[in-house]
């Protein structure tokens, strides 16, 4: 079996069209999580005008030196403020009012006495004391949130201020999720014999898609039956933008997934990647839609998904990549089980702002090992070129911390 390398697998993953341009428009409160269509810009200055950034007293910083300056009367929040503050008075202004023209400091309320409608000043303070200048936020035509960006909680906040009622975001990719193989057992389903196994794929890569921002149609699991699984396929890519399916490609006499692929009008991109786990990955695109055909085991599938679904889904969001990577320092010596390029499920820490990975209660086995990638685990990737490797040796870690 010829199998691709995996920088050119990923390569001939990233030049499939992909329908990034579908969008909607849903209200910001209910925006969270969802993927910007559209740069967010300021189309004005933050703040318009020079800002108090406490309560206190708005004055001419030179008359600080006088024994004391005449109050004007108060400036509240949200007033538009219109006198003209003149050398020894002063006007008493709140956080976030407007500063009143002609004063170019404010001095906060604990750092004077008022007595008889005037202020003595008891400390100092700098010129231009808390006073936000024009723009200290942002200069309108700044774009401040990109296309492409997930929206989070100060995503939301910024939008607000901007009076964003309504925003701009990706459709969800449809993603379809189904396990094969007439040994799995879905979630309530009585076992009969003890070989039989429990889904779990099906669960995992929902979860990893709905996480990663898809909306996944959860299709359970179908047994070894040829009809069966071709007619799941067919019913799936009618509403599905990606479907996903584990179990069934590799050489057994029950593996049936990569012989009914092209059967139902996909084009095969390839079948066989130089990676563990999961060389037996098949991906292949019928029109604008996409299957992804993922060996059985549970840690395998995972694997698999992240590398090959993710950056479809990310693609079909306008986001620019699917997960983050990063250098990381080996904390302890690294044998290597094969010459593929492998996946390895470890720790990693921060320590004086450096990555460092770890294998504390990583176990060394099969591809079925999913608790593996419990407890904050990452993605440490070694080459086909690379043999064991020393304590401190730089390596590639993939974080799933977010998607």
């Amino acid at each position: 079996m010829s199998l691709l390398s995996y920088e050119t697998s990923q390569n001939m993953l990233d030049l499939l069209h992909v329908n990034s341009s579908r969008s909607e428009n849903v209200a910001l409160g209910a925006s969270l999580g969802r993927v910007l269509a559209q740069d967010i810009i300021a189309k004005y200055n933050d703040p318009q005008f020079p800002t108090a950034s406490m309560d206190g007293y708005a004055v001419i910083h030179s008359d600080l030196g006088n024994k004391s300056i005449t109050i004007l009367g108060d400036n509240p929040a949200g007033s538009d403020e219109k006198r003209t503050i003149k050398s020894g008075e002063c006007i008493k202004t709140f956080t976030g009012s407007k500063m009143p023209s002609g004063a170019d400091t404010l001095i906060q309320i604990e750092n004077v006495s008022v007595d008889n409608g005037k202020i003595t000043v008891d400390k100092t303070v700098p010129l231009g004391n808390a006073v936000r200048p024009i723009a200290e936020g942002y200069k309108a035509g700044d774009v401040l949130i990109k296309k492409g960006t997930k929206i989070g909680f100060a995503e939301i906040g910024v939008m607000a201020a901007l009076n964003r009622v309504m925003v701009k975001v990706a459709l969800k990719p449809r993603v379809a999720v189904i396990s094969t193989g007439s040994e799995i057992l879905d979630l309530g389903v009585n076992s009969t014999n003890p070989s039989q196994i429990r889904s779990s794929n099906n669960y995992t890569l929902a979860a990893l898609f709905e996480q990663a921002g898809a909306e996944v149609i959860q299709l359970g699991t179908v047994g070894d039956d040829r009809e069966s699984i071709m007619e799941t396929f067919e019913n799936a890519l009618l509403s599905a933008d990606i479907l996903v399916s584990t179990g069934g490609v590799s050489v057994g006499d029950y593996d049936f997934v990569k012989d009914i692929v092209p059967r139902i009008g996909a084009e095969v991109v390839y079948k066989g990647v130089a990676i563990k786990p999961g060389k037996h990955i098949l991906v292949a695109q019928r029109e604008d839609k996409f299957v992804l055909a993922l060996p059985g085991f549970a840690y395998s599938s995972t694997v698999t998904a992240i590398l090959y679904a993710l950056p479809l889904i990310a693609k079909m969001l306008g986001r620019k990549s699917a997960y983050k990577t990063v250098a990381a320092k080996l904390s302890e010596d690294f044998t290597k089980r094969s010459k593929l390029t492998e996946f390895t499920a470890c720790g990693v820490e921060i320590i004086d702002g450096e990555y460092f990975v770890n294998f504390k209660d990583k176990k060394v086995g099969s591809s079925a090992i999913l608790t593996n990638m419990l407890n904050g685990s990452a993605l440490m990737i070694t080459g086909e070129e690379d043999g064991n490797l020393s304590k401190d040796t730089f390596v590639n870690v993939i974080l799933l911390e977010n998607f």
